[in-house]
């Protein structure tokens, strides 16, 4: 009897540590499939929408490309903008799983419209739909490790999500510029699209299978700005001032860096040479990416989200002065260098965004953001027609500004909240 009442106990603490570890393993897998869906979307993303600036000069005339490629960027951020508060809210409101798919299919759609209207109003098109992806992306992502990992781990967390990010981005230009060195550029744009396509129709199939569903759990979502702006603290505020100027800085000229290089220096590179240009850039961030990330969680935010904007501030005046591919490899590592402290400026957002409006909060810090910040893009397609070296010159000016209110008003969070514990 006793023996028999021991193994019915057992069996009831075996019952009891399954049911414990269930969430975990739900929690992983949906991890993974949201990964998995991040590299394969990205890999499209990446080696596509890169050389859309030299796609835009092949399908029209070289003074109309040049707006179409300042309006093409200007309709990246304000777009992803105006998507990424919708996308916090619509992942409060329908769950992740739900809204990811809704915005795989608009992604899909973009694709199909460049891939089979071969003119530059087709491209700006396409692009109202295929970015939207990275506008959703982020809010959801976020929360979803807001859940999953501990408060004194958040950065390392976060650096761990854009190292995947950074696979497609390493892979997807050496891939687009060897189309367009195989293919030329209009036909080798197209391709890259179609395989694109595919990309995001296989990641649908794995976010459907992989991510639990969440939809039944949903929470109060809040649909007015306005009121999430009156929730935003303070500290969190100063961080978006900071960061607005310095994506002012990254924004006027990033457009043109393809053409810079291909085109307007002395020493142009190839373009499957700007592919492994940009690939450097990414391998650069990835070797940082952990370090950082463990010495920011340990020591405070602060220190590791100036640096990443000095760094920000330094790659338009480094790379006005490369002429030749030794010098763009040091312009693309001090661009890789830039992401030095990304994952402690996101982490730092999730620490300051109040608990229950996480998602939403990014949603709203990124409409703001992304808004303003589209004036930039479009500013530095009338800088560069005027002059491009006077492009990279106030996009420096930018970055010293941003840098300085942070350094003036910035909260090392991290610490302050230790010291009051």
């Amino acid at each position: 009897m006793c023996q028999n009442h021991k193994e019915w106990h057992d069996l009831k603490v075996n019952v009891s540590q399954a049911e414990e570890y269930k969430p975990h393993l739900t929690n992983k897998r949906s991890m993974v499939g949201l990964l998995s869906m991040i590299v394969l979307v990205g890999m499209g993303e990446h080696m596509a929408e890169r050389f859309l600036p030299l796609y835009l000069q092949e399908l029209t005339q070289a003074s109309t490309a040049i707006l179409a490629i300042g309006l093409l960027a200007a309709m990246d951020d304000l777009l992803s903008a105006l998507y990424s508060f919708p996308g916090g809210y619509l992942s409060d409101r329908l769950g992740t799983k739900r809204a990811l798919l809704f915005f795989n299919m608009l992604s899909i759609l973009g694709y199909l419209c460049v891939i089979f209207i071969p003119t530059w109003w087709a491209v700006l098109v396409g692009a109202m739909f295929f970015i939207s992806w990275s506008a959703i992306s982020l809010p959801a992502t976020m929360e979803l490790l807001s859940k999953i990992v501990p408060k004194n781990r958040r950065t390392l967390g976060v650096s761990l999500l854009a190292l995947v990010r950074r696979v497609p981005k390493i892979l997807g230009p050496i891939v687009g510029g060897a189309c367009i060195a195989t293919l030329g550029v209009e036909a080798g744009v197209r391709v890259a699209f179609i395989v694109a396509l595919v990309l995001a129709l296989l990641a649908s199939i794995l976010q459907q299978v992989m991510i639990t569903d969440d939809s039944k759990h949903q929470k109060i979502a809040e649909p007015s700005p306005i009121k999430l702006w009156h929730e935003m603290p303070f500290t969190l505020r100063n961080l978006l001032l900071s960061d607005i100027l310095i994506r002012f800085c990254e924004r006027i000229p990033d457009a043109f860096v393809v053409i810079w290089a291909t085109r307007f220096i002395a020493q142009p590179v190839s373009e499957l040479t700007f592919g492994f240009l940009s690939a450097i850039e990414s391998i650069t961030a990835v070797i940082i990416y952990f370090p950082v990330a463990y010495f920011a969680d340990r020591f405070g935010k602060k220190r590791f989200v100036l640096i990443t904007f000095l760094f920000f501030t330094s790659f338009p005046l480094v790379l006005l002065y490369s002429h030749s591919f030794d010098l763009l490899l040091v312009a693309f590592v001090v661009r890789g260098l830039k992401e030095f402290g990304e994952p402690s400026r996101k982490a730092l957002i999730m620490d300051l965004a109040p608990e229950g409006r996480k998602a939403a909060m990014f949603g709203l810090y990124y409409l703001i953001r992304d808004v303003l910040v589209a004036f930039a893009a479009f500013g530095g397609a009338l800088l560069w027609q005027h002059s491009p070296e006077l492009n990279l010159k106030v996009a420096f000016v930018f970055g010293i500004l941003g840098s300085i209110w942070f350094a003036r008003y910035g909260s090392n969070e991290s610490i302050e909240v230790e010291k009051a514990i």
